[in-house]
């Protein structure tokens, strides 16, 4: 199997959560191409059987797989797959599984779902490409059919790492470019922001965080790959001594500005280290609040206009606080969305870029900013109604 031939996560993971909505019982008044070319198209009777039942056993399958604990159990219960559940309305079927995690619907529903049903995607993406390298039948049928793959089975491909998403503020169109790759993988981007803490104390360098990784990409190397400058951390160190107290932190939504080392060589030339993640004393854990979220964008726009003088500069701008420090991916987009659409409806004609690691976050994103959002507007069409 190529990589080309790997499903679509985000096909795959949309079609999960039409599951979800209309639950197992359901499953016959559904159109679902790409879950029934994954359980290998019609029933297992031929082509004039349903399909349905064989894209029942696949979910089963899925879910099975992913090592019982509260992850699968709520997974079950999402999917009216736990017995007795077939025939649950959604909302009876969200409220037990948000009770497996201990939270409330609502907090299940923005946070805690998205993850598990992200996961029974993974695991149907991982046997597929499993079934195909094992060089089942099925498996090389759909390798000789290629992107026409012939009926009730859909062309698989690899989901985009550059999206664009059309959003709407101050009265005029716009377009955010969204990234699903690792930071260090940006190109020719003016200035990329960088979450940090209230001490502006960078993790270490073979960590896995946004910060970490642009670290790790700045510092300047001799030919046997060892560091010989720590450029970004030294630039914000000495940001630190000349504008902050030391040993004391910043006030939150603070932004620092450095240099970005050797990744001027791919087209970034600054990196703006935004303070919203307050330690909370004798542990390794954080707070973030949504307001200094918006507080740092709202300021990394302030200093853009500052130092940017000719064509619209670009900025790229992770999810802050939504890795160790531990708020809601949705929040966390809320408040950073907050301080965009301000800055377009102010006439600001920056080049915005969003950047996301992982799918289930991309399909986030898109969900929340794309057409059919809540307030897109006249000349944005709305999906096929909200969310169950």
């Amino acid at each position: 199997m190529s990589l080309t031939q790997r499903p679509d996560y985000g096909a795959v993971l949309s079609e999960v959560r039409e599951v979800r909505r209309a639950g197992i019982v359901r499953l016959r008044e559904l159109s679902l191409p790409v879950l029934a070319g994954l359980s290998g198209g019609p029933g297992e009777g031929g082509p004039g059987e349903p399909h349905f039942p064989a894209i029942e056993g696949l979910l089963r399958s899925a879910v099975s797989a992913m090592g019982a604990g509260t992850l699968q159990e709520a997974a079950e219960y999402s999917l009216g797959l736990a017995r007795g559940t077939r025939d649950w309305p959604p909302a009876d079927r969200r409220r037990r599984a948000a009770q497996v995690y201990g939270v409330s619907v609502e907090r299940f529903r923005k946070h805690q779902e998205l993850m598990v049903l992200g996961q029974v995607a993974e695991q149907l993406v991982r046997q597929a490409v499993a079934a195909a390298t094992a060089g089942t039948p099925a498996a090389r049928d759909g390798a000789e059919a290629g992107p026409a793959s012939g009926p009730g089975r859909p062309a698989v491909r690899l989901a985009p790492s550059h999206r664009r998403i059309p959003v709407r503020a101050g009265g005029r169109e716009h377009v955010l470019t969204l990234h699903v790759h690792a930071v260090d993988l940006l190109r020719d981007i003016d200035v990329v922001v960088s979450p940090s803490n209230t001490y502006f104390t960078l993790p270490a360098p073979y960590k896995s965080s946004v910060a970490a990784s642009l670290r790790r990409a700045g510092a300047v190397r001799d030919p046997a790959g060892r560091v010989v400058e720590d450029r970004i951390g030294d630039g914000l160190r000495a940001w630190t001594d000349r504008f902050a107290p030391r040993g004391l932190p910043v006030a939150p939504g603070t932004v620092a500005v450095t240099g970005a080392g050797a990744l001027e060589g791919q087209g970034i030339r600054r990196i703006h280290h935004a303070a919203v993640a307050v330690p909370r004393p004798g542990t390794n854990d954080y707070d973030v609040q949504p307001a200094d979220i918006t507080r740092a964008v709202t300021r990394v726009f302030a200093l853009l206009a500052d130092a940017v003088a000719g064509p619209p500069a670009s900025v790229c701008l992770p999810l802050l606080g939504a890795g160790r420090g531990g708020i809601d991916p949705a929040e966390s987009l809320a408040a950073l969305w907050a301080a965009v659409e301000a800055e377009l409806a102010r006439g600001g004609r920056w080049n915005i870029h969003l950047l996301v690691r992982r799918p289930e976050r991309a399909l986030l994103v898109e969900e929340l900013l794309g057409p059919g959002a809540p307030g897109a507007g006249p000349d944005r069409p709305a999906r096929n109604g909200p969310p169950t």
